[in-house]
């Protein structure tokens, strides 16, 4: 499965929530989301535990997952 990451624009760190790393399976849908972002593959060397993923955070546990884009018009 593959994980993508936000990645800071200035800063070049990754974004958190609550210390996890902030990650979704879909680089389109996370593209789709959070306009503007800089999206990278998640790098291997953090492990699942230190991560959340998109859907858990707690401003984006009123989408439903996959996105359906027809609901966002």
């Amino acid at each position: 499965m593959s994980r993508w990451a936000l990645q800071g624009e200035t800063s070049r760190d990754l974004l958190t929530w609550n210390g996890l790393v902030l990650i979704h399976d879909s680089k389109p849908e996370l593209e789709f989301l959070i306009a503007g972002a800089h999206v990278i593959p998640c790098p291997r060397s953090i492990p699942p535990e230190d991560t959340l993923a998109l859907p858990f955070h707690p401003q984006f546990a009123h989408h439903r997952f996959p996105l359906r884009r027809e609901e966002y018009r």
